[in-house]
């Protein structure tokens, strides 16, 4: 979701430019600095960066250069007489220097700075210009979020076949076989009888048939399996599919979690924790994802 982008252009001797921002956000929040008396742009402007992006925080800013976009200062005639008409009682009353020009156009109130007006038909072709400038500034960061979307695509795919083969790894091991599980708690059993003859036979071999069952991971290792074939179809899918793989990312971490909880092995626990590192990188890089 990160970007740049940059167009200028020249209208009636007035130089705009538009420049963007982005960075990653859970939506798309525009923030816009328009210069004063351009207020009349920002749901035009909101509704073209919708159209264009998903997700990101998006710093949008309009600058504008020229003589003819130049405030213009104009002196207030009413506040002038006024000041003139002070100034001569003054000086009718006492000893003191006459004052200058400047100096009484120096005065507050007197000269105001006023924002050029343009006619609505100047305005709105003006206002047509500077929107399909800003077009032109929302392609190009468009661009250049997919240009960096593709480099990390390849990244995620490839977080999401180490997943995946860290999966088929925990599979293959022997301790995951639900008939090696059970052997190895009769055998506990057996040794726990060998020691103490006052054990309820029928309710050891009970409890080692639950114990057994909660320590079958091959529903969490088909789960994790299904996960990583949506990954992949969601990725080579394109954007926007951020906040799905967001979602596949806590799903991934889930099925990590119960799969460390469940290991029997050293080797299972072993796995899980190399899940949970290449996950947590995967979520990392998701975050970036329109």
């Amino acid at each position: 979701m990160t970007g740049f982008s940059r167009a200028s252009g020249i209208h009636n001797g007035a130089v705009w430019t538009w420049e963007m921002r982005s960075v990653n956000g859970k939506g798309l929040d525009v923030r816009l600095r328009l210069p004063q008396g351009f207020e009349r742009l920002e749901i035009s402007v909101r509704k073209a960066c919708g159209a264009h992006l998903n997700r990101g925080n998006l710093q949008v800013s309009l600058t504008l250069k020229g003589e003819s976009r130049a405030p213009l200062p104009t002196v207030n005639e009413q506040t002038l007489q006024s000041v003139l008409e002070a100034v001569k009682s003054i000086e009718s009353s006492i000893e003191v220097e006459k004052s200058s020009a400047a100096q009484i156009l120096a005065l507050r109130g007197v000269t105001e700075i006023v924002e050029p007006v343009l006619e609505t038909a100047e305005a709105e072709v003006f206002d047509k210009a500077l929107l399909a400038g800003l077009n032109d500034a929302l392609k190009a960061m468009q661009d250049h979020r997919i240009a960096e979307g593709k480099e990390l695509a390849e990244v995620l795919l490839d977080q999401v076949t180490q997943i995946e083969n860290l999966t088929n790894q925990a599979k293959s091991d022997p301790s995951t076989d639900i008939e090696t599980i059970r052997k190895r708690y009769a055998d506990q059993i057996d040794e726990m009888q060998s020691q103490s003859s006052n054990l309820d036979h029928d309710r050891l071999h009970q409890e080692a048939a639950i114990l057994a069952t909660k320590a079958d991971i091959r529903e969490e290792l088909d789960r994790l399996n299904a996960h990583t074939i949506s990954a992949h179809e969601l990725i080579n899918q394109g954007s926007p599919v951020g906040r799905k793989l967001e979602f596949m990312a806590q799903e991934f971490n889930r099925e990590a979690n119960t799969l460390c909880s469940k290991a029997n092995s050293l080797s299972i626990t072993e796995t899980g924790l190399e899940l949970k590192v290449v996950i947590d990188q995967f979520r990392e890089q998701v975050l970036n994802v329109e």
